[in-house]
């Protein structure tokens, strides 16, 4: 993968999505493409032609009472082994590797000082 160890997307997880999408709109000049998904509606934040990041319910992720957040995703080639090192180098895995249908795999995890990210590969 030519984008590993490189941030590859961020996402925002709010209590509020039209409202946030209203602000962003109007601060960024976004505009927004709904995706349907099983249990809820992912929104695309697009700049012109390209894809600027995610927004969707944090209700919906399990964790509703977790304060309103942006969430980056670092790009790596084996989400698998970078887990695994990641116990080793003095961090966290708070959510184990899984797949999302039409993007990749993905793992939450936090480093040495507590701060959340996530790994992603295709």
């Amino acid at each position: 993968m030519a984008d590993h160890g490189a941030f590859r997307w961020n996402e925002l997880l709010t209590g509020d999505v039209e409202k946030c999408k209203a602000f962003f709109a109007e601060v960024c000049g976004w505009t927004y493409d709904d995706v349907p998904m099983p249990n809820f509606t992912y929104t695309v934040a697009r700049s012109g032609d390209k894809m600027a990041g995610g927004i969707m319910d944090k209700s919906k992720t399990g964790a509703p009472d977790m304060p309103s957040h942006w969430m980056a995703y670092i790009g790596v080639d084996d989400v698998d082994a970078a887990a695994a090192k990641v116990a080793g180098a003095g961090g966290t895995v708070l959510q184990e590797p899984f797949d999302v249908e039409g993007v990749g795999r993905i793992a939450v995890v936090a480093d040495p000082d507590g701060a959340v990210v996530g790994l992603i590969a295709d």
